[in-house]
């Protein structure tokens, strides 16, 4: 018997089993599932109402709220695509992800509402335009006001129609390597099965309450509502980021599990109160992100009091592929535990992965020879959103090439050793070098520019611009990083400029970027 796999099933569950249990904390707003649940049907028969079909897209931009959480439900039950929206984005970037997934109808967090005014009048295949609330919303001509319309509706199931397990439910856009965002298309069965994952690798139950510290439009954030729903787990809400607040909130609500990045455990580990307000109780952080060095994996462990968990993935797995697990085989002393903790772990159940060098040959399993990690299993993306030629290259008989170098060792534990793409990872947010050298090349007194990853304290790598003036020009680098500023968002923007006279190069005529590095991640 064929039994079908559904994101909503989670929720469903949920209900049934714990319809009194605490589902959702959000500020002073206090849900059980049964009430969430009730929201859930609302939203789905609004969006009916709007015309929303099958395959429809919704576009959410909106922090950690009630209103994007019970989206990702209320939009996939309809057989509707969520598009969750970077919020860290610049209108133009919004412009092009909007009209590129064509979203028939577009949520928006009030406090977010800016962002979208400027390009407002250039997303044409938008019909409706939702305010979300926030603590200082103010009123918006043009827009819907979110809950006054929510509540009037029922809170009955609404209509449902016939679904695959293979139609979409959410399209999510990465920069990539390329200046371009692509839609990455993920089925309710690689969603599904990410859920399940993280169920067994995480070892989440009823008794767990997660603190969404990432957020949602994240590839770590937008797999954990289903973890969690699917145990029947309380979701802990924070609009901002604000390591106090952090704290508090683990305190207070009995927080057991949260995803963090590492600039965001940076933050905790420095904040005043880190050493004093220990949890009482057992706490379990995922950290994804670039590899930590074992002093690392120590600090969160001895000063938050936390038990960390590795692990590695991407947008296009949904997204995790490995998570440090310590296998009863290996040697338990604490520096060995902690070395394992800082790499990239071992394979996840429903995947398969390879090393391969450039002839697609599987490297030894000596924890030394590097190669490409390539992956295949039900969390893989369908491919990306209208660009087949993108799919195919990603995606090779079967294998999804991650771009990422790495070594795997006799006990099948995986190290990510450097990144073939040059993507350039702060804060978790990914960002395209080749996009940020497109920019500083506009600049009229730039010849050439290459950017690269540098190591930040807080950030965890941060850009760094190395340019090549036009003979008899002149420029400063503040002058260079204000141009940038003007045309990429905060994140994106380097933060130091350098200036030579020639860029090292490859016999081929390339930038030989791994020469620019080295200076800065010696002896790191």
């Amino acid at each position: 018997m064929l039994h079908q796999l559904f994101v909503p099933d989670f929720l469903r569950r949920a209900v049934k089993l714990f319809p009194d249990k605490t589902a959702v904390v959000d500020q002073d707003i206090r849900l059980t599932y049964r009430q969430f649940e009730e929201r859930v049907n609302q939203l789905s028969h609004l969006l009916i109402d709007l015309g929303v079909k099958k395959g429809d897209r919704v576009a959410y931009l909106a922090p950690n709220t009630l209103q994007m959480l019970e989206g990702m439900f209320g939009v996939n039950q309809i057989g509707a695509i969520t598009v969750p929206l970077n919020t860290r984005l610049i209108p133009s970037a919004y412009a092009y992800i909007i009209n590129h997934s064509g979203a028939k109808v577009l949520m928006v967090d009030a406090e977010l509402a800016p962002l979208i005014e400027p390009v407002k009048n250039k997303l044409k295949q938008v019909e409706y335009f939702i305010l979300l609330p926030s603590p200082d919303q103010k009123d918006r001509t043009g827009w819907i006001s979110y809950e006054e319309k929510l509540e009037k509706y029922p809170a009955d199931l609404p209509p449902v129609p016939e679904m695959s397990e293979m139609d979409l439910a959410t399209i999510l856009y990465t920069s990539g390597t390329t200046g371009l965002p692509k839609g990455v298309m993920h089925s309710h069965r690689s969603m599904y099965f990410n859920a399940l994952n993280g169920c067994i690798h995480v070892r989440t139950t009823d008794r767990d309450v997660l603190l969404h510290t990432l957020p949602l439009f994240h590839v770590n954030g937008w797999g954990t509502p289903f973890v969690l729903t699917a145990g029947g787990g309380t979701h802990v809400l924070i609009r901002k980021i604000d390591p106090g607040r952090i704290l508090e909130l683990v305190g207070k609500e009995k927080v057991t599990l949260a995803c963090m990045v590492p600039a965001m455990i940076n933050m905790l580990l420095h904040h005043p109160n880190a050493k004093t307000s220990p949890p009482g109780h057992h706490m379990k952080v995922v950290v994804a992100g670039s590899a930590p060095p074992p002093s690392y994996v120590k600090l969160v462990e001895d000063i938050l009091g936390w038990e960390f968990i590795q692990g590695y993935g991407a947008t296009e797995t949904a997204p995790l592929v490995l998570i440090t697990q310590v296998k009863s085989s290996m040697e338990q002393g604490t520096e060995n535990l902690q070395k394992l903790k800082a790499s990239a772990g071992i394979c996840m159940m429903n995947m398969d992965i390879r090393i391969v060098d450039e002839a697609g040959r599987d490297v030894s399993a000596d924890g030394r020879q590097m190669g490409e990690l390539i992956v295949r299993g039900n969390n893989i993306m369908e491919g990306y959103w209208q660009q087949p030629e993108e799919t195919a290259k990603a995606i090779k008989d079967g294998w999804y090439y991650t771009g990422d170098m790495a070594t795997i060792d006799k006990d099948g534990v995986v190290a990510i050793v450097d990144r073939k793409k040059d993507i350039i990872i702060s804060g978790g947010e990914n960002i395209s070098s080749i996009e940020v050298e497109g920019v500083l090349s506009r600049h009229p007194a730039v010849l050439e520019a290459a950017v690269i990853a540098v190591p930040h304290e807080k950030w965890g790598e941060v850009p760094h611009a190395v340019c090549m003036l036009k003979p008899g020009q002149t420029a400063t680098d503040q002058e260079l990083l204000a141009f940038c500023r003007e045309h990429l968002p905060s994140f994106k923007t380097p933060k130091s400029v350098a200036f030579v006279n020639q860029l090292p190069r490859t016999a081929s005529g390339k930038v030989r970027k791994v020469d620019l590095r080295q200076p800065f991640w010696t002896n790191r």
